[in-house]
C-alpha cells in the first residue's frame, strides 16, 4: 500500500476546495476462539479506512463541507475521492458547525515529525501465544471453556491544508472467557473479561480460577422474583452503565431540553448527584487506558466537529466530587452557549470510592445480590435516562457475608444518574473490561458499587 502520510499529502495537493483535510486509518486486527476446550479459528487481517473533508467558505464562520470516504488503497483512485468530496460540499447545505480551521500552533499539540513516515502499528497472531498456552491448561480441565481475545493496532493520520499533521497508534484489545458447567437445568455459565493494549498484563490463571469460583457457587440455585434490592454492581457493570452515562452528555441536548441533564433553567453543571466523593473522568494520558490525544472526524455530529479536527483532547472531569462538572461541547457549539471547549473521551473513569474491595464489600453485606455483567441495554426514557437491560452470566446471592448461591436472571430498569444518586458504597478502582459496549468502547476503570434498592423490574428467563 502506499504510505499513509503520502495519501494525506497527495489527496491535500489534488484538492480545489478553499479548505481540506484527511484522515487515514490503518488497521491491523488479529483474533483468536475457541469452544468446548478447543481452538477453533484464528486469523489476521490488514485494511485502510481514509476520508477527504472538502470545505467551501461562505466566510469564516460559514461554510458548505463534503466528505467522502474509502477503502480502495489504489493510488490512482485519490483524485476522484477528492473530487467526490469537493462535489459534495459544492451541494451541501451551510454548515451549522461551521468555525475556522486549527493551525498546527492552536492549542500546543506537536506536531507528528518524523512519526509522520513511519510505517503503522501491526499486530499478528503471535500476540496470543502466552495465552493460548495458559488456556491450554484449562482445556484439561472439567470445566466447558469458550470465548475469544482481539488486538487492534489502529494508527490513525490527520492532514490539513492549514498545516496541521498528526498522527496516532491506538493498541485495543481484550479477552472473554466464558465457562460452562453442567447439564440441562444443572447448567451454570460464568464470564470474565479483561481489556488489555498488548496482553502482556493478561493473568490467564487467574481469570481461569475467578471463573472457576463463579461457577463453585451456582452448585446451590435459589428462585427470586422480582423487586428492590440491595446489590453489589462490579466493575465491569458499572462501566456499562457509566458509559451510556457519558454517550448521553451532550451539551446542546441540555440546553435544548431534550436530555438527561436538563434543566428549566439552563443545564444540571453544578448539580450535586452524590455525597460520596465520585469523580468520573477521560484522560488520553491515563496509565494503560490512553487513547489518541487530538480530534480526528470525518463527520460531525451533537459531540464532534469536522471543523475541530486536530484539537486537542485532554482531561476532562464529567463529574468532580460528586458533582456534575462538565457536558460535551464542540467549539462551535460552545461559543453558542458561552461553555468551554470540551472533547468526548475515549477511556472513561470513575474513582473517589472507599478503597475496599468486591470480597470486603461482600463480606459487609447481610443479605443481597452480587451481579456480574449486564447486557442488552437500550434507552427508555431519555429524560430521565432511564435505562433496562438483563443480567448474564450469574446473578448470585449474598447472606450473612457469604455467597451462597445463584439465582435467576431479572430485567432491570434503572438510570446511571439516579444510581449514582443512590450509592451508599463505591469501593476501589480498577481496569475493567464492559461486557456490553467493549465492542465500541475498552478503556475504563470503575470502582464495585453498592445500591440499596436496585431495580430488578421483572424476572428473566434468559440462561
Amino acid at each position: 500500500m502506499m504510505p499513509a502520510g503520502a495519501v494525506v499529502e497527495q489527496a491535500l495537493a489534488l484538492s480545489h476546495a478553499d479548505e481540506a483535510m484527511v484522515i487515514v486509518t490503518d488497521a491491523h486486527e488479529a483474533s483468536l476462539r475457541w469452544a468446548g476446550n478447543s481452538m477453533t479459528t484464528n486469523g489476521s487481517s490488514i485494511s485502510r479506512d481514509w476520508a477527504v473533508i472538502s470545505i467551501f467558505r461562505d466566510g469564516p464562520n460559514s461554510a458548505r463541507v463534503g466528505s467522502v470516504s474509502s477503502t480502495s488503497v489504489d493510488p490512482a483512485e485519490i483524485e476522484a475521492v477528492v473530487r467526490a468530496s469537493e462535489t459534495a460540499a459544492r451541494t451541501a447545505e451551510p454548515a451549522k458547525d461551521a468555525m475556522p480551521l486549527l493551525t498546527p500552533d492552536s492549542d500546543g499539540l506537536p506536531d507528528a515529525g518524523s512519526e509522520w513516515a513511519a510505517a503503522p502499528g501491526s499486530t499478528g497472531i503471535e500476540i496470543f501465544t502466552d495465552l493460548a498456552r495458559d488456556l491450554a491448561g484449562g482445556f484439561d480441565g472439567a470445566d466447558r471453556l469458550y470465548g475469544f481475545a482481539y488486538h487492534q493496532m489502529h494508527t490513525t493520520w490527520l492532514g490539513t491544508s492549514t498545516g496541521i499533521r498528526r498522527r496516532f497508534v491506538q493498541p485495543t484489545g481484550s479477552v472473554e472467557v466464558n465457562g460452562k458447567r453442567g447439564e440441562g437445568a444443572d447448567l451454570a455459565s460464568a464470564w470474565v473479561g479483561v481489556g488489555t493494549a498488548d496482553f502482556t498484563d493478561v493473568d490467564v490463571p487467574a481469570l481461569l480460577t475467578e471463573l472457576s469460583r463463579r461457577l463453585d457457587w451456582s452448585k446451590r440455585r435459589v428462585e427470586l422474583p422480582a423487586g428492590r434490592y440491595e446489590t453489589l454492581l462490579p466493575p465491569s457493570a458499572v462501566a456499562d452503565l457509566m458509559i451510556y452515562l457519558a454517550w448521553s452528555m451532550e451539551g446542546r441536548g441540555a440546553h435544548e431540553g431534550h436530555s438527561a441533564f436538563a434543566t428549566a433553567g439552563g443545564t444540571r453543571i453544578g448539580e450535586r448527584l452524590s455525597d460520596i466523593p465520585l469523580t468520573l473522568y477521560s484522560d488520553p494520558s491515563a496509565g494503560g487506558l490512553e487513547y489518541r490525544p487530538f480530534v480526528a472526524t470525518s463527520s460531525s455530529s451533537e459531540s464532534l466537529s469536522v471543523f475541530d479536527n486536530g484539537l486537542a483532547a485532554r482531561r476532562v472531569d464529567w463529574l468532580r466530587d460528586g458533582v456534575i462538572e462538565s457536558l460535551v461541547y464542540p467549539r462551535a457549539t460552545a461559543a453558542e452557549f458561552d461553555a468551554p471547549t470540551t472533547v468526548p473521551g475515549e477511556n472513561l473513569l470513575l474513582t473517589g470510592g472507599s478503597g475496599a474491595s468486591i470480597e470486603a464489600m461482600i463480606a459487609d453485606t447481610e443479605r443481597g445480590l452480587l451481579l456480574t455483567t449486564l447486557w442488552y441495554i437500550r434507552e427508555v426514557d431519555p429524560a430521565t435516562l432511564l435505562l433496562t437491560g438483563l443480567t448474564r452470566d450469574g446473578v448470585y446471592l449474598v447472606e450473612n457475608g457469604e455467597v451462597t448461591a445463584a439465582v435467576n436472571n431479572f430485567r432491570f430498569n434503572e438510570s446511571p444518574i439516579d444510581l449514582l444518586r443512590r450509592t451508599t458504597e463505591a469501593g476501589a478502582t480498577e481496569t475493567t473490561l464492559p461486557r456490553e459496549w467493549k465492542d465500541w468502547f475498552t478503556r475504563t476503570a470503575m470502582p464495585p458499587l453498592r445500591i440499596p434498592d436496585f431495580h430488578m423490574s421483572s424476572v428473566s428467563q434468559a440462561t
